[in-house]
């Protein structure tokens, strides 16, 4: 099954650890500390190093994670691992191979994360430990001596197997300090009670994208940003270099995408250094629990593209944990649409059934040029520019998604002796009241604007002039329309599906 260089002998499974769908396989390990190494004073070894490489084949149908331990004696300064696997071609509609790393230390690889200490997924073939520094997606510390586990995670399997290599290589020396961990303020220079912009999926040198934080963080302010969200996949090691990045006119909160085989959830503004452990599938019954991890720790859990057609990435997990759901993911696709289809069927159940309604967001998913951070963002609702505030209105959904900053929309209701709401608020009024919708729009040159109600859609307007400024008036009963909710769409292209969105609002509810 896996084996060390020849020189080492072989390597045989210790055993086979189930927890539900998600199986993970411990290996026979790897020692440094064996044969006459192991009794060389560790200061005797200073500046030495020591390479060792271990081979195997993973069979289709491998568990999710396989763990390597590795046994590291005292004395050492850096760990540094570095991988390869081969890519044999397959046929039209196979996957082929693909193989994630990561790794834990001493102190184990139990749900939970107490020893996790990195994951770069299959973004790098090679990472390093220090006490002063780390790959970036890894978090620096002591190399303390140990039981550590590499953790490979098949992501896909070629029929014929997947052969990798893993070599080690540990540096002696002494153990260097750890510099304290510097976070971004949770509050920046707002505007009270306004109407903020952000952005709350991005992607970073820290995971699988390409951009550097300063880099995303200028992005982020030439999109008309006030605020954004560190969200690496499976990893929180970002969180402590975000701080030299932040100002008095962009708020910075952080958190994770957690990125399970059986679908992606954002970790939305959680508390500095928080990781959340995403080893596990929907079947083996654990969700709710990180979910619960993510609130405790002042976040906010939203499932992120629930349609997306990438392996891993259809979300299985259902909605019952959900705070809000990313709707709009990046550049408008079908599996966006259908998101959007999908929320609406569950503002209807929620109306229904008497039961709270899970507001939408749109995010960017940004991970490289030409990625666009900002297209689409969150405008919300919020009470000042922290990170308190922000996630208050997304929790409440007083919020619309635009395409970009150029978009502006104003949508509120009105009837019955003045009432009025606004986006995410209910116009609590008798079931006959009239009552009277309006939508202003800005920046969305020759647009339409449909409102959608429990019924459908409702009211389509003509395009709008080249301006991009217009209003649309509708009128309504609660009895007729339970809730209503605005889109602007761009022209159709096609006369099957609408256009593609320009930006839409969460709902307006009307009635008692």
């Amino acid at each position: 099954m896996c084996e060390e260089h020849p020189q080492h002998g072989t390597m045989n499974r210790r055993g086979l650890f189930v927890t539900g769908a998600a199986a993970a396989l411990t290996l026979n390990g790897v020692s440094f500390a064996d044969g006459a190494e192991g009794r060389v004073p560790p200061q005797e070894r200073r500046g030495t190093r020591e390479t060792k490489t271990l081979r195997g084949t993973l069979p289709p149908g491998a568990p999710d994670f396989v763990y390597l331990p590795l046994r590291i004696p005292a004395g050492v300064s850096e760990l540094r691992v570095a991988y390869t696997y081969e890519k044999p071609p397959v046929p039209a509609g196979t996957q082929g191979n693909a193989l994630d790393i990561g790794i834990f230390d001493e102190r184990g690889t139990d749900l939970g994360g107490k020893g996790f200490r990195g994951w770069s997924g299959g973004a790098r073939t090679e990472f390093f430990i220090r006490a002063d520094e780390a790959t970036p997606g890894y978090i620096p510390g002591r190399v303390r001596p140990g039981t550590w586990h590499i953790a490979l995670g098949p992501y896909t399997v070629a029929p014929e197997g997947l052969p990798y290599e893993v070599t080690i290589t540990l540096t002696y020396g002494a153990p260097g300090s750890t510099p304290r961990p510097a976070y971004p303020p949770e509050r920046a220079k707002g505007r009270g009670r306004a109407w903020y912009r952000g952005d709350c999926h991005l992607h970073s040198v820290y995971s699988d994208g390409r951009r550097t934080l300063g880099e995303i963080a200028a992005l982020a302010r030439a999109a008309g940003l006030d605020f954004i969200n560190s969200s690496e996949h499976n990893t929180h090691s970002a969180h402590a270099h975000w701080a030299e990045h932040a100002g008095d006119d962009l708020l910075i909160m952080l958190g994770e995408e957690v990125t399970t085989r059986n679908g992606h959830v954002v970790a939305l503004g959680t508390d500095p250094g928080t990781f959340v452990d995403w080893r596990y599938r929907a079947r083996d019954n654990r969700f709710g629990r990180y979910a619960r991890e993510i609130r405790d720790a002042g976040g906010l859990v939203v499932p992120a593209h629930p349609h997306a057609t990438c392996v891993g990435c259809n979300w299985k997990f259902g909605f019952g944990e959900a705070d809000a759901v990313e709707v709009w993911n990046g550049p408008y696709t079908p599996d966006d649409e259908v998101s959007l289809a999908d929320w609406d069927s569950m503002l209807v159940a929620s109306v229904r059934g008497g039961k709270p309604w899970i507001p939408a967001l749109g995010n960017s998913d940004a991970h490289r040029d030409p990625d666009r951070i900002g297209g689409p963002q969150t405008v919300v609702l919020a009470d000042d520019l922290t990170r308190e505030a922000i996630q208050e209105g997304l929790r409440r959904g007083r919020s619309y998604v635009a395409e970009s900053k150029e978009v502006e929309l104003t949508f509120s209701a009105a009837g019955g002796r003045g009432r009025h709401a606004g986006i995410g608020e209910r116009l609590t009024v008798d079931h006959d009241t009239p009552v009277t919708v309006r939508l202003d729009v800005k920046g969305a040159p020759g647009c339409t604007a449909r409102l959608i109600t429990d019924q459908g859609v409702l009211h389509t307007s003509p395009p709008l002039p080249a301006s991009g400024t217009g209003a649309v008036e509708w009128r309504t009963t609660p009895s007729y329309a339970a809730y209503v909710r605005a889109e602007i769409r761009h022209p159709t292209t096609t006369a099957a599906l609408p256009g593609a969105l320009r930006g839409f609002t969460n709902p307006i509810f009307l009635g008692r």
